[in-house]
Protein backbone atom coordinates (compact mmCIF):
# COMPACT_ATOMS: atom_id res chain seq x y z
CA UNK A 1 0.00 0.00 0.00
CA UNK A 2 0.99 3.35 -0.51
CA UNK A 3 2.75 5.55 2.34
CA UNK A 4 2.26 8.92 2.87
CA UNK A 5 4.02 12.16 3.90
CA UNK A 6 6.73 12.62 1.24
CA UNK A 7 8.73 15.33 2.37
CA UNK A 8 8.71 17.54 -0.81
CA UNK A 9 4.91 17.46 -1.31
CA UNK A 10 4.23 15.00 -4.18
CA UNK A 11 1.64 12.48 -4.36
CA UNK A 12 2.42 8.83 -2.73
CA UNK A 13 4.50 6.83 -5.42
CA UNK A 14 5.14 3.13 -5.11
CA UNK A 15 8.10 3.44 -7.45
CA UNK A 16 11.17 1.25 -6.54
CA UNK A 17 14.14 2.48 -6.36
CA UNK A 18 17.63 0.54 -5.94
CA UNK A 19 20.53 2.68 -3.40
CA UNK A 20 23.98 1.30 -3.92
CA UNK A 21 26.40 2.59 -1.70
CA UNK A 22 29.18 0.75 0.16
CA UNK A 23 28.92 3.45 3.16
CA UNK A 24 26.66 2.52 5.21
CA UNK A 25 25.53 5.66 6.96
CA UNK A 26 24.85 7.44 3.40
CA UNK A 27 22.67 4.24 2.19
CA UNK A 28 20.27 4.22 5.40
CA UNK A 29 20.20 7.88 5.35
CA UNK A 30 19.29 7.86 1.73
CA UNK A 31 17.11 5.06 1.96
CA UNK A 32 15.41 6.61 5.01
CA UNK A 33 14.39 9.75 2.92
CA UNK A 34 13.34 7.79 0.01
CA UNK A 35 11.03 5.61 2.32
CA UNK A 36 9.35 8.08 3.92
CA UNK A 37 8.90 9.76 0.57
CA UNK A 38 6.92 7.14 -0.60
CA UNK A 39 9.26 5.16 -2.45
CA UNK A 40 9.70 1.45 -2.43
CA UNK A 41 13.60 0.99 -1.57
CA UNK A 42 15.85 -1.53 -1.60
CA UNK A 43 19.51 -1.80 -0.95
CA UNK A 44 22.99 -2.78 -2.39
CA UNK A 45 26.73 -2.37 -0.73
CA UNK A 46 28.71 -3.64 -4.14
CA UNK A 47 28.05 -4.06 -7.83
CA UNK A 48 27.49 -7.79 -8.14
CA UNK A 49 24.65 -7.70 -5.40
CA UNK A 50 23.03 -4.60 -6.92
CA UNK A 51 23.56 -6.30 -10.33
CA UNK A 52 20.92 -9.44 -9.12
CA UNK A 53 18.98 -7.26 -6.93
CA UNK A 54 17.96 -5.31 -10.76
CA UNK A 55 17.50 -8.57 -12.25
CA UNK A 56 15.55 -9.78 -9.57
CA UNK A 57 13.24 -7.31 -9.34
CA UNK A 58 13.85 -4.57 -11.84
CA UNK A 59 13.88 -0.86 -10.46
CA UNK A 60 12.11 1.86 -11.44
CA UNK A 61 15.57 4.23 -10.80
CA UNK A 62 18.74 3.62 -8.99
CA UNK A 63 20.53 5.94 -7.28
CA UNK A 64 24.46 4.48 -7.61
CA UNK A 65 27.47 5.50 -6.27
CA UNK A 66 30.39 5.85 -8.53
CA UNK A 67 33.06 4.42 -6.41
CA UNK A 68 32.05 1.12 -5.47
CA UNK A 69 34.61 -1.96 -3.80
CA UNK A 70 35.91 -4.49 -6.83
CA UNK A 71 33.32 -3.23 -9.67
CA UNK A 72 32.61 0.43 -9.77
CA UNK A 73 29.50 2.49 -10.64
CA UNK A 74 30.21 3.27 -14.38
CA UNK A 75 30.58 -0.80 -14.70
CA UNK A 76 27.55 -1.48 -12.35
CA UNK A 77 25.76 1.45 -14.97
CA UNK A 78 26.85 -0.02 -18.15
CA UNK A 79 25.38 -3.97 -17.42
CA UNK A 80 22.08 -2.58 -15.92
CA UNK A 81 21.22 -0.21 -18.97
CA UNK A 82 22.35 -3.61 -20.79
CA UNK A 83 19.71 -5.40 -19.15
CA UNK A 84 17.43 -2.73 -20.04
CA UNK A 85 16.50 1.25 -19.42
CA UNK A 86 16.27 2.38 -16.47
CA UNK A 87 16.93 5.64 -15.14
CA UNK A 88 20.28 6.51 -12.55
CA UNK A 89 21.52 9.24 -10.57
CA UNK A 90 25.23 8.55 -9.80
CA UNK A 91 26.61 9.54 -6.91
CA UNK A 92 30.15 11.02 -6.04
CA UNK A 93 32.67 11.94 -3.43
CA UNK A 94 34.44 13.78 -6.19
CA UNK A 95 34.36 16.91 -7.12
CA UNK A 96 36.38 16.97 -10.18
CA UNK A 97 34.49 17.70 -13.04
CA UNK A 98 35.97 14.66 -15.57
CA UNK A 99 33.94 12.31 -13.00
CA UNK A 100 31.26 14.14 -13.38
CA UNK A 101 31.05 13.55 -17.50
CA UNK A 102 32.13 10.45 -17.30
CA UNK A 103 29.10 9.48 -14.97
CA UNK A 104 27.18 11.02 -17.94
CA UNK A 105 28.85 9.35 -20.52
CA UNK A 106 27.62 6.24 -19.85
CA UNK A 107 24.17 7.20 -19.15
CA UNK A 108 23.45 8.58 -15.90
CA UNK A 109 20.51 10.89 -16.44
CA UNK A 110 21.50 12.91 -12.95
CA UNK A 111 24.50 13.07 -10.94
CA UNK A 112 24.82 14.45 -6.89
CA UNK A 113 28.45 15.16 -5.07
CA UNK A 114 28.81 13.82 -1.94
CA UNK A 115 28.07 15.61 0.62
CA UNK A 116 24.90 16.29 -0.55
CA UNK A 117 21.40 17.06 1.29
CA UNK A 118 19.17 13.98 1.46
CA UNK A 119 16.11 16.29 0.50
CA UNK A 120 17.49 17.22 -2.34
CA UNK A 121 18.44 14.09 -3.49
CA UNK A 122 14.59 12.83 -3.38
CA UNK A 123 13.80 16.09 -5.17
CA UNK A 124 15.93 14.96 -8.01
CA UNK A 125 14.46 11.50 -7.77
CA UNK A 126 10.90 13.00 -8.31
CA UNK A 127 11.98 14.68 -10.96
CA UNK A 128 13.76 12.11 -12.84
CA UNK A 129 10.92 9.58 -12.26
CA UNK A 130 8.50 12.65 -12.89
CA UNK A 131 9.64 12.38 -16.80
CA UNK A 132 9.87 8.67 -16.97
CA UNK A 133 5.80 8.89 -16.65
CA UNK A 134 3.58 9.06 -20.20
CA UNK A 135 2.28 12.03 -21.18
CA UNK A 136 -1.33 12.36 -21.10
CA UNK A 137 -2.01 13.07 -24.42
CA UNK A 138 0.78 14.34 -27.43
CA UNK A 139 0.94 13.95 -30.85
CA UNK A 140 4.15 12.83 -32.18
CA UNK A 141 7.01 14.58 -33.27
CA UNK A 142 9.01 14.07 -36.46
CA UNK A 143 11.47 15.81 -38.78
CA UNK A 144 14.70 14.85 -40.79
CA UNK A 145 13.45 10.98 -40.89
CA UNK A 146 13.39 11.26 -36.42
CA UNK A 147 9.97 10.34 -35.73
CA UNK A 148 9.33 10.91 -31.52
CA UNK A 149 6.85 9.24 -29.64
CA UNK A 150 6.32 11.10 -26.34
CA UNK A 151 3.50 8.69 -24.92
CA UNK A 152 5.49 5.56 -25.79
CA UNK A 153 9.08 7.48 -25.59
CA UNK A 154 10.15 5.51 -28.70
CA UNK A 155 12.10 7.52 -31.42
CA UNK A 156 13.39 6.10 -34.27
CA UNK A 157 15.34 7.48 -37.36
CA UNK A 158 14.62 5.89 -40.98
CA UNK A 159 12.28 3.17 -39.49
CA UNK A 160 15.34 2.25 -37.20
CA UNK A 161 14.87 2.56 -33.28
CA UNK A 162 16.98 4.65 -31.71
CA UNK A 163 18.30 3.72 -28.01
CA UNK A 164 18.11 7.23 -26.28
CA UNK A 165 18.58 7.56 -22.31
CA UNK A 166 15.47 9.40 -20.29
CA UNK A 167 17.15 12.60 -21.06
CA UNK A 168 18.11 12.27 -24.31
CA UNK A 169 14.87 11.51 -25.08
CA UNK A 170 13.51 14.39 -22.96
CA UNK A 171 15.99 16.89 -25.05
CA UNK A 172 15.37 15.62 -28.75
CA UNK A 173 11.51 15.83 -27.81
CA UNK A 174 11.93 19.56 -26.67
CA UNK A 175 13.63 20.79 -29.30
CA UNK A 176 11.63 18.91 -32.39
CA UNK A 177 8.33 20.94 -30.15
CA UNK A 178 10.54 24.10 -31.00
CA UNK A 179 12.38 23.87 -34.58
CA UNK A 180 14.15 26.60 -35.69
CA UNK A 181 14.80 28.15 -32.33
CA UNK A 182 18.02 28.75 -30.60
CA UNK A 183 18.23 28.16 -26.78
CA UNK A 184 20.84 28.82 -24.12
CA UNK A 185 22.24 26.17 -22.24
CA UNK A 186 20.46 27.68 -19.15
CA UNK A 187 17.19 28.06 -20.42
CA UNK A 188 17.57 24.04 -21.83
CA UNK A 189 18.48 22.94 -18.19
CA UNK A 190 15.63 25.00 -16.97
CA UNK A 191 13.55 23.74 -19.35
CA UNK A 192 14.11 19.92 -19.52
CA UNK A 193 15.85 19.17 -16.94
CA UNK A 194 13.53 21.21 -14.42
CA UNK A 195 16.57 22.93 -12.63
CA UNK A 196 17.31 26.48 -11.83
CA UNK A 197 20.68 25.61 -11.03
CA UNK A 198 23.63 22.89 -11.68
CA UNK A 199 26.16 22.27 -14.07
CA UNK A 200 26.00 23.53 -17.74
CA UNK A 201 28.29 20.36 -18.65
CA UNK A 202 25.60 18.22 -18.30
CA UNK A 203 23.64 19.92 -21.26
CA UNK A 204 26.84 19.80 -23.39
CA UNK A 205 27.45 16.48 -22.67
CA UNK A 206 23.75 15.40 -23.96
CA UNK A 207 23.81 17.72 -26.73
CA UNK A 208 27.31 15.64 -27.70
CA UNK A 209 25.74 12.56 -27.16
CA UNK A 210 22.41 12.96 -28.63
CA UNK A 211 24.12 13.64 -31.99
CA UNK A 212 26.31 10.87 -32.08
CA UNK A 213 22.64 9.10 -32.58
CA UNK A 214 20.90 11.50 -34.50
CA UNK A 215 23.41 12.89 -36.93
CA UNK A 216 24.75 10.95 -39.99
CA UNK A 217 27.77 12.95 -39.26
CA UNK A 218 28.48 13.93 -35.51
CA UNK A 219 31.73 15.85 -36.70
CA UNK A 220 29.33 17.71 -38.98
CA UNK A 221 26.24 18.01 -36.81
CA UNK A 222 23.41 19.35 -39.08
CA UNK A 223 20.55 18.71 -37.21
CA UNK A 224 21.22 20.06 -33.70
CA UNK A 225 23.23 23.05 -34.18
CA UNK A 226 25.64 25.02 -32.47
CA UNK A 227 24.37 28.50 -32.15
CA UNK A 228 27.89 30.48 -31.19
CA UNK A 229 27.42 32.87 -27.82
CA UNK A 230 23.74 31.30 -27.63
CA UNK A 231 23.28 27.26 -27.41
CA UNK A 232 21.61 25.18 -29.77
CA UNK A 233 18.96 24.87 -32.31
CA UNK A 234 17.10 22.24 -34.05
CA UNK A 235 17.61 22.23 -37.84
CA UNK A 236 14.25 20.31 -39.05
CA UNK A 237 16.01 20.77 -42.39
CA UNK A 238 19.24 19.88 -41.69
CA UNK A 239 21.09 22.04 -43.53
CA UNK A 240 24.78 22.64 -43.30
CA UNK A 241 25.33 24.76 -40.15
CA UNK A 242 26.95 28.92 -40.96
Amino acid sequence: MPRSGSPTGSPPTTARVLVVDDDPTVAEVVAGYLDRAGYVVDRADDGPTALARAAAHRPDLVVLDLMLPGMDGLEVCRRMRGQGPVPVIMLTARGDEDDRILGLEVGADDYVTKPFSPRELVLRVESVLRRTRPAAVERPLGAAGLAVDPVARRVTKNGCELALTLREFDLLAFLLRHPGRAFAREELMQRVWGWDFGDLSTVTVHVRRLRGKVEDDPARPRLIQTVWGVGYRFDPAGREAD
